[in-house]
């Protein structure tokens, strides 16, 4: 059977993380969680900021998508 245009999609799947933060962090979470509230008029809770947070961060940083894709090459070389 042919392949579809669209690829059979990734796990899905969440992995719950927990995490400890220093205090002065915590309250900077707080503030951008208010500052969201104020700026969209929508109240969201920090932990669930804070996966967009992360992956916004992520996908901003050129030398770890650089990085991650040469590590990939690098293991389909190998496997």
């Amino acid at each position: 059977m042919p392949d579809l245009k669209l690829g059979k999609l990734p796990d899905r799947t969440p992995v719950k993380l927990s995490i400890n933060v220093m205090p002065d962090l915590a309250e900077a979470l707080a503030a951008y969680a208010a500052l969201y509230k104020q700026t969209y008029g929508r109240e969201e809770a920090v932990p669930d900021l804070i996966p967009a947070m992360l992956a916004a961060f992520l996908e901003s940083d050129r030398v770890f998508a650089k990085g991650r894709k040469q590590v990939a090459s690098a293991a389909m070389l190998v496997g």
